[in-house]
């Protein structure tokens, strides 16, 4: 594989060509399907994905990609150590909606744990990147700048889902920041809000797929954050159905354990069936 700071650069120019595919279809109109989970897709979804398909068999030839629609459509690669997850529309509600704020997610995963990333907003033109260890970093347009997460302070600000905000949520908050004010924004962009130093925290108490978490989870490690699992350790990846039964992200304080404020889960991710 290539070094990590040219593969960088080309994950954000495949987010970047995704996003204009995106934003072409919004212009001429589009239909709005469900897939057997009733979550809603579209054609930008799928054009979105088979552009970054191809960009990152040009960049990153021989790696695994696990995206999102070609699993719902079963077709799943091999995969080892290394592999890249890719959410090519992140925020789909809020995209059908006719919200601007949905990304275009592309992570690299290695050994269990986000690599790098890069998420896009087509509808904004701000570009999320960060690489562990190398430092994460925001380009809106006029070349790119450093982002670092904020020291936590007495008073803490929540980022908080549009869609999936849970009384679970809402009790660990009050458990882990007492009082806190809200930010509510959909898609990936609640990890780059935290990476950005605009907010302390980002709980969330309901599953997800790891491919919605891969991005955003780098950039938030590259610019000093951290996002544990629900029993209080790191987040990892490469679960049973790509799944994620929770996780708290931080500015780089380790928050307390979200586990015991879960709702009984019915299996997926990191527990089996029926549990």
């Amino acid at each position: 594989m290539r070094d990590d700071t040219r593969l960088l650069d080309e994950l954000a120019e495949a987010a970047r060509e995704a996003g204009e595919a995106i934003l072409e279809i919004v212009r001429r109109g589009f239909e709005v399907e469900s897939k057997h989970d009733r979550s809603p897709v579209t054609e930008a979804d799928r054009a979105a994905e088979l552009i970054i398909i191809a960009a990152l068999a040009r960049a990153a030839p021989g790696v695994p990609l696990i995206a999102e629609e070609e699993v719902s459509a079963g077709r799943i690669p091999a995969h080892d150590d290394i592999y890249f997850l890719v959410d090519p529309l992140d925020g789909t509600k809020e995209f059908v909606r006719g919200g601007d704020d949905y990304t275009v997610n592309i992570g690299l995963i290695e050994k269990g744990s986000p690599r790098l990333g890069v998420i896009f907003a087509p509808a904004t033109g701000r570009l999320h990147g960060g690489c562990v260890g190398s430092g994460a970093w925001l380009d809106e347009g006029g070349g790119r700048r450093e982002i670092r997460t904020r020291p936590r302070g007495e008073e803490l600000t929540a980022v908080a889902s549009k869609s999936h905000l849970n009384q679970a949520t809402v009790d660990y908050l009050q458990h882990a920041a007492s009082t806190c004010s809200f930010v509510a924004v959909g898609s990936s962009l609640k990890f780059c809000i935290v990476a950005e130093g605009q907010a302390d925290i980002y709980p969330r108490a309901s599953p997800t797929s790891e491919w919605d978490t891969a991005a955003g989870h780098a950039v938030l490690l590259a610019a000093g954050g951290l996002v544990d699992g629900p029993d209080g350790t790191p987040l990892r990846y490469g679960k049973r159905a790509f799944l994620n039964r929770a996780f708290v992200a931080t500015s780089g304080w380790r928050p307390p354990a979200l586990e015991r404020f879960l709702e009984p889960f019915s299996g997926g991710g990191d527990l089996p069936e029926g549990v």
